[in-house]
């Protein structure tokens, strides 16, 4: 379908139906359509005054690397980069103030390229790139596996991993310039 404002498809766009093309002539190539990608999700954001609860940062100071937890209640934790939110998560107990994950209504962190929240579970995180966050050494949400393997490339990442597969020791190397 051709968009009258901008008669020029995408680049994305124009992959997807080369894509699409080769694998309809048999010759093996999977579409990125196909590829899942991390959702938009609409969370408050951080006011002037909110602190990360792991690390005591003005939230707000860095839009490009708030994540955020929503929970049934209306009350959210803004982080000041993936790291962050993730040792939130590992450790309720310590920095949640007496919430429960099964409380959580949603969780988002602020996607590399395109600035936007996105659903925290289907996000690919990369890490040892030459990418730092306000906190060091970070995670890089990214929104699909096509941009996850241009910033690879374009920032010297080391590897990419879902959100279940970021452990606490992982987050010890981060913090100690470690990029795996």
């Amino acid at each position: 379908m051709c968009n009258h404002q901008n008669p020029r498809p995408s680049r994305r766009r124009m992959l997807a139906l080369m894509a699409a093309s080769s694998a309809a002539m048999g010759l093996g190539v999977t579409p990125q359509l196909a590829q899942a990608a991390a959702t938009p999700i609409d969370l408050p954001k951080p006011g002037p005054k909110d602190t990360c609860p792991v690390c005591g940062m003005f939230v707000a100071k860095y839009p490009e690397w708030v994540a955020t937890v929503l929970y049934e209640d209306g009350h959210a934790d803004h982080f000041d980069g993936a790291k962050d939110f993730f040792k939130y998560l590992h450790d309720m107990e310590k920095y949640a103030q007496g919430r429960t994950a099964d409380q959580i209504k949603g969780m988002g962190v602020t996607e590399y390229y395109s600035l936007k929240m996105i659903e925290a579970h289907g996000a690919i995180y990369a890490i040892g790139s030459d990418v730092l966050g306000p906190m060091g050494h970070e995670l890089i949400p990214l929104m699909n596996e096509a941009d996850a393997s241009d910033f690879l490339k374009d920032h010297k990442g080391k590897r990419t991993l879902a959100f279940d597969e970021v452990k606490d020791d992982l987050l010890t190397r981060l913090d100690n310039g470690q990029t795996d």
